[in-house]
């Protein structure tokens, strides 16, 4: 697949063009925000709208799900009511006869004057068919079209008086179809009222006939006029199902049904939900990282082995000639992205079991099932599906499509307080962190630390959602609606697609962003450089000790004494690294926070890690395992970043829980606060979103170092 990717002039939805050919014809596709209605409640729904009635393609391709052909068809009714040219892609076919249920789609394409085609899309089926219709209704535009859509005589009546006035006005009859408008204007639709203002030369006429006429439907109905125009629009898609869809058996209920009772059950659903979170921490760790699958070690291992050994013993040698190269490919390209990509296996494995049970159709009923919680918080049920996207499933998320997912959202104050919570979940740049430590100070229960992570991430953003919704952006929450979709079997091909995508993507930050991120850090650790001359000095010095002692000592002292002397090389060496990098201009900055960052446990090298996450949380692991390679006097292996920190006596599980809190809910990503921005429209809540999460991160993560030091020393 191929395709171009921009936003739609003035707005932050995506615009997405690709390609398509049959039979040499050149088929350019757009591909419209997903809606199930077109009454510009949302601005997706508003983007899909004018889509089709400015822009005019010369053909509509609505899909439409043929197991819920009833709740879909109410969009092809408003399709049909813009006189659209359009083509029905009836897909899920197969899901739909599994039911029990068969559509004549030849007598559907007679009643809605549209070519019907029957698709089952991730197995191919029927787009050829498709393509046809489609090239076949593009030659044919100036044919008669889709079908009218009547709404019952007394209303009708009045929709054609108000048409009528729209008719007369040739500027706004010239753009839009009369009818559609005055079904929009009855409806109240207040981006149709202002085109009217807009364009109509006495828009005051218009408003008045529709005016008449709502008082006119309402009066005859007893109802809103909004009401009855959506409720003949869901007749008329009953009536087409009535006439166009037989069962072959007895209905009863499906698997996905009976599987639903039990998910969305209010006391189950989370139990299920959770067992389910556990199992896959359970897996991850089992299959990429305790199993050896070949030659001894597990796919972890061999990465690992790869980074800290092969590769340093090979550029081992280049540090008498040229100190300044091999500093740069040791500490800040092995041990820096090494320490990134060396947990590879174990996201690629969360990877794929994410998308097995997004493919499976898990994340609907989830969301159903946790409207109730999220409510209670000051959030909507729609909110669920932005935290999922951003790892709120277990991981393997990222916050940036979780921002931009809140366009969903009615309310700007839901999506406001959505968007500003939704960085808090566990996305994937978080995972490397979480399993470094957990793999130092945490090894014998790593898939409870990690359940126990998860758990928290939910915990902190629900309550920053409360902080937020009674202190800082109060108002009404709206009501939450979702349709459940069929649950599937993951297909083996989707799922290694999206694992190796998400992989990728992973590895490309690593080998682009990280790999940037750490050159620059290592500079900063590495200039200036100290006066060296002491620290030569003293080891000249040994050296000279040294062979006195051994030449006025009898035999057999000898090999006592190199120890003692290279131990004391070794010391001289260490305290020269130290002095370099507590002197350098990373040093320097690191310790200046120092007295404030003590607090939560957080050391010189610590700080500098966290500052350089504010770009991307990976690169966390990738400066902490840079600053503390460079105090390491041992040039032909790269000691891994755990071993590193589980041998410090300065570190402890105390210490490691209060960084991950940290990491967990400090600034968002450089990309993910350019998102909130774009989405919120201010920089204003962008940088509330830093302040905030990062203040709020801090204090957590005093309280976690300072209570569980006590606990943890008494």
């Amino acid at each position: 697949m191929s395709q171009s990717v921009a936003n739609y002039p003035g707005v932050t939805v995506e615009r997405k063009i690709g390609r398509a050919s049959w039979q040499g014809r050149q088929i350019e596709v757009v591909d419209l925000p997903g809606t199930y209605s077109l009454t510009a409640y949302s601005l997706d729904e508003l983007i899909a709208r004018d889509a089709v009635i400015e822009s005019r393609p010369q053909v509509v391709v609505n899909v439409v799900d043929a197991s819920n052909l009833e709740r879909n068809l109410y969009l092809t009714v408003q399709l049909m009511e813009m006189q659209a040219p359009l083509v029905i892609a009836l897909n899920m076919a197969d899901v739909a006869r599994r039911r029990g249920f068969v559509v004549d789609t030849a007598k559907m394409a007679v009643l809605l004057g549209a070519p019907v085609v029957a698709t089952v899309g991730h197995r191919g089926i029927g787009l050829n068919e498709l393509l046809r219709a489609i090239v076949t209704t593009a030659e044919q535009s100036a044919g008669p079209g889709v079908r009218p859509v009547s709404y019952g005589h007394e209303v009708e009546a009045e929709v054609e008086k108000v048409a009528a006035a729209v008719a007369r006005e040739p500027a706004l009859a010239g753009r839009y179809p009369a009818h559609w408008v005055a079904v929009k204007l009855i409806e109240r639709d207040a981006a149709v009222l202002g085109a009217v203002r807009r364009l109509a030369r006495e828009p005051g006429v218009i408003e008045a006939a529709a005016q008449a006429s709502v008082t006119a439907i309402e009066r005859h109905c007893g109802e809103s006029a909004e009401t009855i125009i959506a409720e003949r629009r869901y007749g008329f898609a009953a009536g087409i199902v009535r006439e166009c869809v037989h069962a072959t058996v007895e209905t009863r209920q499906d698997v996905t049904d009976r599987i639903d009772t039990i998910v969305c059950h209010r006391v189950l659903g989370p139990l299920i939900l959770c067992l389910v979170v556990y199992g896959l921490f359970a897996s991850i760790f089992k299959i990429a990282d305790e199993w050896r699958w070949l030659f001894g070690k597990s796919p972890t291992g061999w990465v690992q082995w790869f980074f800290d050994d092969w590769l340093a013993g090979w550029v081992a040698g280049l540090a008498p000639q040229m100190p300044l190269l091999h500093s740069l490919l040791r500490d800040g390209l092995l041990a820096g992205v090494g320490g990134v990509v060396g947990f590879v296996p174990l996201i690629a494995v969360l990877f794929m079991f994410v998308a097995g049970r997004e493919d499976a159709g898990y994340v609907a009923p989830v969301g159903l099932g946790m409207d109730r919680v999220l409510r209670v918080f000051g959030l909507q049920g729609k909110s669920i599906l932005a935290m999922i996207l951003s790892g709120g499933l277990g991981g393997g998320g990222c916050a940036v499509p979780g921002v931009m997912a809140t366009r969903t959202l009615r309310e700007k104050k839901d999506r406001l307080v959505t968007m500003l919570v939704v960085p808090m979940m566990n996305c994937g740049a978080k995972m490397p962190v979480y399993l470094m430590f957990i793999a130092a100070f945490f090894a014998q229960h790593k898939p409870q630390v990690l359940f126990v992570l998860w758990a928290v991430s939910w915990v902190m953003a629900l309550s920053a959602a409360w902080l937020l919704r009674k202190v800082f952006i109060r108002g009404e929450q709206t009501p939450f609606v979702m349709e459940l979709p069929a649950y599937h079997v993951p297909t083996l091909r989707g799922v290694l697609q999206h694992t190796w995508e998400r992989t990728w993507l992973y590895l490309r930050k690593a080998g682009t962003i990280i790999l940037a991120i750490n050159i620059v850090v290592w500079a900063m650790l590495y200039f200036p450089q100290v006066d060296a001359r002491p620290f030569e000095a003293r080891l000249a010095e040994a050296k000279r000790r040294f062979e006195a002692t051994v030449a006025g000592a009898g035999s057999g002292t000898d090999a006592r004494l190199r120890r003692e002397h290279e131990a004391a090389c070794r010391a001289i060496e260490n305290e020269r690294a130290r002095a370099q990098l507590e002197g350098s201009f990373a040093g320097r900055l690191g310790s200046a926070l120092a007295p404030i960052s003590r607090l939560a446990g957080f050391e010189w090298r610590d700080n500098i890690a966290l500052i350089a996450g504010f770009a991307a949380k990976e690169v966390v692991i990738g400066t902490m395992g840079t600053a503390y390679s460079m105090g390491d006097s041992h040039p032909d292996t790269i000691r891994n970043l755990a071993s590193v920190l589980a041998e410090d006596p300065r570190w402890s599980p105390v210490r490691a829980a209060a960084i991950m809190v940290f990491v967990m809910l400090y600034a968002p990503c450089f990309s993910t606060l350019a998102v909130i921005r774009r989405e919120s429209g201010r920089w204003r809540w962008a940088l509330f979103s830093t302040v905030f999460s990062t203040t709020l991160a801090f204090v957590l993560a005093t309280m976690v170092y300072q209570v569980g030091r006590a606990f943890y020393e008494r």
